[in-house]
């Protein structure tokens, strides 16, 4: 395990509209307003054609091929994430959410799309004096948190 300690910044609280795409416009936001990290939590609906990334095709191999799941119709949602900066000082989102509809639901990364549909709540709790950066992993191919 590796850690470090952060102090509590601003709270910001966003409505993302109708048809924006969750990450970007995350992104956007805390690029807008210098925030470097925060930790977030989001609720609303995601629209059809949204995508999530759901695991890796196969578990511990060299090359990770990641699953798309693409939402068949609407869906409500719940998710929570983290903002840090990669090594060039851009805020890169790292969120899962849950998408439910009638009695199924699906987890997973928002990372390949996910759009709104009317409405997401998004509380942005700002992170200061943090050293998290995510830095790529050539092992596996991801942007990794590191302390």
């Amino acid at each position: 395990m590796k850690y470090s300690q952060a102090k509590l910044g601003r709270i910001f609280v966003i409505r993302l509209e109708d048809g924006d795409i969750v990450h970007e416009e995350i992104e956007r936001f805390a690029r807008n307003q210098s925030v470097k990290a925060a930790s977030l939590i989001i609720i609303g609906g995601a629209d059809k054609d949204s995508k999530l990334v759901v695991g890796p095709e196969q578990g511990r191999m060299k090359t990770i091929v990641p699953i798309e799941h693409i939402l068949d119709d609407i869906h409500e949602v719940a998710g929570v994430g983290t903002i840090f900066p990669d090594d060039e000082g851009n805020p890169v989102l790292h969120m899962h959410m849950a998408c439910g509809r009638k009695t199924s639901t699906i987890t997973g990364c928002i990372r390949n799309g996910v759009k709104v549909w009317h409405i997401m709540e998004v509380i942005l709790f700002e992170l200061t004096e943090t050293t998290g950066i995510r830095t790529f992993e050539s092992r596996i191919g991801f942007k990794l948190l590191n302390l």
